[in-house]
């Protein structure tokens, strides 16, 4: 791909994100006393305390000191994509504003806000940027702690708000429908983040193994590891096959695997972000 394609599908990764995420959040959340919690739903708070201004500008006007603070810290790429980011979600946010509501059932905008607001943050975070404001601390404690899906992250962090929003408003019940919509939301973020490098581990116990291992290598180009183990029964020494596939190749892998041995006992296991060879190389933007 060439470097120029690439920029311009960073760009609109970027501000199409936060145009989903603006969308889901004027239709849905805004109107019902709601929000995903983040730099926006802080600014709907202090928006909801002030009476005054609009959530887009004041969401602007957080993100100045954010930047300033962690420019420093944070990569020249994530810097200049997350001021990118911030400007596209207030901008977004302040288009959106005047569009009606869709829905005045405060469980449908929960759940549809979330989806839609967790889906554009999910495809912003894909770009290796963020929207600013809390996501810039989400992603630095991501690099911390990288065992841990950022949706999770994001769901502990936005919690806080999620508390703040129910006392603004001295509603308890938008505490608990800002809690599905964090879930939803966060969910909706980590399907996104991770949806498009899931594949499959295949455990193969079969006495045919040398032909699955070739099989696999020359019809599949994929490698495979021999996993020595031992019968719990027949105490007999034996081979599994461990492979790694693209999603795409599992009905194959099935086949190519029953075409050789049909009584094989086969295995599959859900695997994200496999590094190496035919996959993915490490990077330390990785989520």
């Amino acid at each position: 791909m060439k470097k120029t394609t690439k920029w311009v599908l960073w760009f609109l990764e970027i501000v199409g994100g936060c145009a989903i995420f603006s969308l889901g959040f004027d239709l849905f959340l805004e109107p019902n006393g709601l929000n995903a919690g983040g730099l926006s739903g802080l600014s709907m708070i202090l928006v909801q305390l002030l009476q005054r201004g609009s959530v887009g500008t004041v969401t602007l006007l957080l993100n100045i000191p954010l930047f300033l603070i962690s420019w420093r810290s944070i990569g020249r790429k994530f810097f200049f994509g997350s001021l990118l980011g911030a400007v596209s979600m207030s901008f977004w946010l302040e288009i959106f504003q005047g569009l009606p509501t869709v829905t005045a059932e405060p469980l449908l905008a929960a759940l549809y806000g979330g989806l839609i607001t967790g889906g554009g943050l999910g495809l912003v975070f894909l770009s290796g940027a963020s929207s600013g404001g809390s996501d810039i601390i989400v992603r630095l404690l991501k690099k911390r702690w990288r065992d841990i899906p950022i949706g999770k992250i994001t769901l502990g962090f936005d919690s806080v708000v999620m508390v703040l929003t129910g006392l603004v408003f001295q509603d308890f019940s938008k505490i608990l429908y800002c809690a599905i919509t964090l879930y939803v939301s966060s969910k909706a973020l980590d399907g996104v983040v991770y949806s498009f490098d899931y594949s499959k581990v295949a455990l193969i116990i079969s006495h045919e193994h040398d032909a699955i291992v070739e099989a696999i290598g020359t019809k599949l180009d994929r490698g495979a590891t021999f996993l020595y183990a031992q019968g719990s029964y027949s105490r007999e020494d034996t081979k599994i096959v461990l492979t790694v596939v693209k999603r795409h190749q599992l009905a194959e892998l099935k086949a190519l695997v029953m075409h050789i041995d049909p009584d094989a006992f086969v295995i599959f296991q859900d695997s994200h972000q496999v590094l190496g060879d035919g996959f993915v190389r490490y990077s330390e933007d990785l989520l």
